[in-house]
């Protein structure tokens, strides 16, 4: 190689080794900047709310601020190790109850994308405390999740996830007649602000177009769930709500939901939690209790 030759190379290394760290800075800054903005945002919280789970929100596996949510509301209710239902479990690395698996809870994921199904399942062991089903759930077929996963009986249900970018509501409410749950976390649409009410027509072939057509309002999930289920929480991010069933709320003051509703803040959702998450932990614990 010429001189010339070597000289450009080296330019350009110098180059890319200056791009990468340039690029690293911004990506920690970042990182710092949400950090402290969910700081900030739950310290708000406590000063209005003090007993409002939000306040206690930290991501492990969730979206955003959801695992913290979760486990102060279980905490409060006193399920240690529940039973969960999530729909819209997606490639299970990041979702609502991978979390709770590696503490021990029970439950099954739902998905209607064969790809995630193929990804969960050539990781993890899916015959023990995890049990998976590949369906797009409708409001009619909503109650066989357990019977598809060839499911034991676990007992009662004691939390609901679903986010499916959809017929969310629709299909709560009908999971609610077959299970009850204790707990249910629901996505919500915070692009309408409280009391607003709107929600997507119901369509069993509903697919997200990747636009503001999903989900339901915040205010349509209050006044579908209410009284059976009180709205307790949003999440920071603006994502999800968080309902307690009327026999469990001793533990919960109630708020007017339009104090408790939260903008939509999905950048939050870029905030990280260690490096990159994988679904390697969770298969140990599911082997561990396999050979146990």
């Amino acid at each position: 190689m010429t001189l010339t030759g070597r000289l450009k190379n080296t330019a350009r290394a110098m180059l890319t080794t200056a791009s990468n760290s340039a690029a690293a800075t911004m990506d920690a800054l970042l990182q710092l900047e949400l950090s402290r903005e969910l700081a900030r945002l739950q310290a708000d919280v406590r000063a209005a709310m003090p007993d409002n789970p939000a306040s206690c929100g930290f991501k492990v596996y969730s979206q955003a601020d959801e695992d913290g949510i979760i486990e102060e509301i279980a905490r409060r209710i006193g399920i240690e190790r529940g039973y969960f239902i999530e729909i819209g479990c997606g490639d299970g690395r990041e979702n609502n109850s991978h979390y709770l698996l590696l503490k021990g809870w029970r439950g099954i994921w739902v998905d209607g994308d064969a790809d995630n199904i193929a990804a969960i399942r050539t990781v993890l062991p899916l015959d023990g405390r995890l049990r998976l089903v590949e369906q797009m759930v409708t409001r009619e077929n909503v109650g066989t999740i357990p019977t598809a996963a060839g499911s034991p009986d676990f007992g009662a249900l004691d939390l609901l996830s679903v986010d499916i970018d959809g017929n969310d509501l629709a299909i709560t409410e009908a999971a609610i007649k077959a299970w009850s749950p204790k707990i249910i976390i629901g996505e919500y649409n915070a692009k309408f602000p409280f009391p607003m009410q709107q929600e997507v027509r119901y369509d069993p072939q509903h697919r997200w177009k990747r636009d503001d057509y999903h989900g339901a309002s915040l205010a349509a999930w209050v006044e579908r769930l209410t009284p059976k289920y009180r709205l307790i929480a949003c999440n920071l991010a603006g994502t999800n709500a968080f309902f307690v069933r009327e026999d469990e709320l001793a533990p919960f003051r109630l708020h007017d939901p339009a104090g408790l509703y939260q903008p939509a803040r999905f950048h939050l959702t870029a905030l990280r939690c260690g490096h990159a998450p994988s679904l390697s932990f969770l298969g140990d614990s599911l082997r561990t209790d396999a050979r146990n």
